[in-house]
C-alpha cells in the first residue's frame, strides 16, 4: 500500500523521511514483523516514526523508549501533527489516557507497573515502536516485547548494533537504511566536521562488557595534565563555540568544568543524579548561548538536541563505535551560521572508529560487526591514513585537502632519464618557479597587502616566505586568487599554533 504521509501531516516530510515511510510498510506489507530503521543522529528519526503512527491503521500503537527527554520529544512531535495520544512514565500522570490509541511509555516503568507489579493493565498495540532500538537487547525491553508476541516491532536508531558492534538480528529481521551522514551533509541537512585528534596511552586499563572499565578509565583519563590540554586545545581551535564534553566520569567532568571556570569559560557539570528542573536550566542556558561549555558523565549522548552546538570534546575514550558516533553526532546539527562543526578528540577514537563522515555497513547478524570500509581501506593503506594537517593541525585524509585550512602539500616533481640499460629514477627534485610565476604572486600578495591595510614590506617578507626570495621590481598590485588567499591562510593558522607565537609561549609558561 502506497501512502502520501507528507500530504497528511501538519509538518511536512523531507524526501528521504517520505521515503522512509513507504519502505517501512512496504515492508509490512510483504509479510516482514520486525523491522530497524536506520537514520543518522539529526536525521530525524522521531518525525519518521511519527509519521508511521499517524498511517497506522491497526489496533493501537505502543511506542516506548528509555529517557525521559526521549519521551518528551516524542509528545512534542505527536502535538504537532495533532495526535491523541497518553503517556506512561512516572511523574506524568496527569497526562495517563489509558483509552487513548497511541501511549508514549517510559520502559522502565511500564515494566514495574505493568509487568512487575501488575499495578495496570498493559496498554493494546499491534504495533510497537521502539527509540534508540540499540537499546531493545536490554531485559526491560525484551520482558515488554514478550507480552505482544503478534504485535509488529519497528526500532528506530542512529547506531543499529550492540556495544560490541554485532548486530540486532535476535531482534529484528530486515534492516530499513536511511541516508547515510555523507549524504544528509550534501543534502544540507548536517554539517561537516573538522577533527583535531591525539591519542591516549590506555595500556592496563581493562575492557568490561564490550568497552573501557569506567573507574580505570576515569582515574587514566582525570590527570591535571590531560584535562588542562581540554581547556587549551578547545581555546586554540573552538574558543567561542557552543560545546558539549562528553567525560569519562563525574568527578572527570567536575575537574573539567572548574578548569573551563578558572580559565575564564562560562561552564556547567551535569550527570545523572543532577535534578531534572536543574538539568533543563543549565541546557537551557547553554542553547541560549549564556553558557559556552557543558560537561557531562554519559547523560547527553541520545534524545538531546541543540542545533547551536558548534563543537564536541571526547574526553571519554571509548570501544564502541555506536557510542562514538552518537556523541559526535550531537554537533552536526546545522544553525544559522554554523558552517562546520570542531570535533576535539582527546581519545583516539577516530583512529579506531573513523571520521563522523565515514560510511558504515550496518549488519543485523549477531555473529558480525559493523564496519566502516572507508575507515578500513584508510588503515590498509598508507598514502590515504588519517594525517594532521601541517599546517593547522586539523586531520586530513591523505591525498585531499585539509578540511580546516585548505593546505595541500603537493609531491615534488620527479625526474626520469634515459640510460642504454634502464629507466632510472632520479631522487625527487622540484622544479624552480618560473620568474613570471613569482612575478604573479607578488602582484597578488601586494594586491592582499593593500586590501587588508599591511605595512608595504609585508609582501616582500611573504615571497621570501614562500619562495626563499623575492623579484627585484615590483609589479602592480592585483586582486588575489584563490592558490595565494588559501596559503596566506593556512599560514596565518599555522602561526596561530606556533610554539614560537608569543601568545603560545605565554600559556605554556602559564
Amino acid at each position: 500500500m502506497i501512502r502520501s504521509i507528507s500530504k497528511t501531516m501538519s509538518f511536512i516530510l523531507r524526501p528521504y523521511q517520505d521515503e522512509l515511510v513507504q519502505k517501512i510498510f512496504r515492508e509490512f506489507d510483504s509479510g516482514e514483523r520486525n523491522v530497524l530503521t536506520v537514520l543518522p543522529t539529526g536525521g530525524g528519526k522521531t518525525v519518521v516514526f511519527c509519521a508511521v503512527t499517524r498511517d497506522h491503521n491497526g489496533g493501537g500503537t505502543l511506542i516506548i523508549s528509555h529517557r525521559r527527554e526521549i519521551v518528551a520529544q516524542t509528545c512534542a512531535k505527536l502535538d504537532a501533527i495533532g495526535m491523541h495520544y497518553g503517556v506512561i512514565q512516572a511523574g506524568d500522570d496527569k497526562k495517563l489516557r489509558p483509552l487513548a490509541n497511541v501511549q508514549v511509555a517510559s520502559v522502565q516503568t511500564l515494566h514495574a507497573r505493568a509487568i512487575r507489579s501488575e499495578s495496570m493493565a498493559l496498554p493494546r498495540a499491534d504495533l510497537i515502536i521502539i527509540d534508540e532500538a540499540h537499546h531493545s537487547p536490554a531485559t526491560t525491553y525484551q520482558k515488554v516485547l514478550e507480552k505482544y508476541p503478534n504485535a509488529k516491532v519497528l526500532g528506530f536508531t542512529a547506531t543499529p548494533c550492540r556495544g560490541d558492534g554485532r548486530g540486532l538480528g535476535t531482534i529484528f529481521s530486515r534492516l530499513v537504511e536511511g541516508p547515510q551522514v555523507a549524504d544528509l551533509i550534501d543534502l544540507g541537512f548536517l554539517v561537516r566536521s573538522i577533527v583535531f585528534s591525539k591519542d591516549v596511552n590506555l595500556r592496563g586499563v581493562e575492557t568490561r562488557a564490550g568497552d573501557y572499565a569506567r573507574d580505570q578509565l576515569e582515574r587514566r583519563m582525570d590527570t591535571d595534565a590531560l584535562v588542562g590540554d581540554v581547556v587549551t586545545q578547545w581555546m586554540k581551535h573552538a574558543e567561542g563555540r557552543t560545546t558539549i564534553c562528553f567525560a569519562s566520569g563525574v568527578g572527570h567532568s567536575r575537574h573539567i568544568t572548574g578548569e573551563f571556570l578558572a580559565n575564564g569559560v562560562v561552564a556547567e557539570h551535569l550527570d545523572g543524579t543532577t535534578p531534572k528542573e536543574e538539568r533543563e536550566a543549565i541546557l537551557a542556558r547553554l542553547a541560549a548561548g549564556e553558557t559556552k561549555v557543558v560537561s557531562n558523565a554519559m547523560v547527553l549522548t541520545e534524545g538531546w538536541d541543540c542545533p547551536s552546538v558548534g563543537a564536541c570534546i571526547l574526553a571519554r575514550p571509548t570501544k564502541q563505535m555506536g557510542l562514538f558516533r552518537q556523541m559526535v553526532g550531537r554537533a552536526l546539527r546545522p544553525h544559522e551560521g554554523k558552517a562546520n562543526a570542531i570535533i576535539l578528540d582527546h581519545s583516539g577514537a577516530v583512529y579506531r572508529h573513523g571520521l563522523p563522515e565515514d560510511k558504515v555497513e550496518w549488519t543485523l547478524s549477531p555473529d558480525d560487526q559493523a564496519a566502516s570500509p572507508d575507515h578500513q581501506k584508510r588503515q590498509a593503506s598508507s598514502e590515504m591514513k588519517l594525517t594532521e594537517c601541517s599546517q593547522c593541525g586539523a586531520l586530513r585524509k591523505g591525498g585531499l585537502p585539509c578540511p580546516a585550512c585548505g593546505f595541500m602539500p603537493k609531491r615534488p616533481a620527479e625526474y626520469v632519464c634515459f640510460s642504454d640499460e634502464d629507466l632510472v629514477r632520479v631522487g625527487a627534485q622540484q622544479r624552480p618557479a618560473t620568474m613570471q610565476t613569482r612575478s604573479e604572486w607578488y602582484a597578488q600578495l601586494l594586491g592582499l597587502a593593500q586590501d587588508r591595510g599591511y605595512k608595504p614590506g609585508w609582501a616582500y617578507h611573504k615571497m621570501r616566505e614562500k619562495w626563499g626570495d623575492c623579484p627585484s621590481m615590483k609589479p602592480a598590485p592585483v586582486t588575489p586568487g584563490h592558490e595565494v588567499l588559501a596559503w596566506v591562510r593556512s599560514r596565518a593558522i599555522a602561526w596561530h599554533h606556533s610554539p614560537q607565537n608569543p601568545r603560545n609561549q605565554q600559556a605554556a609558561a602559564s
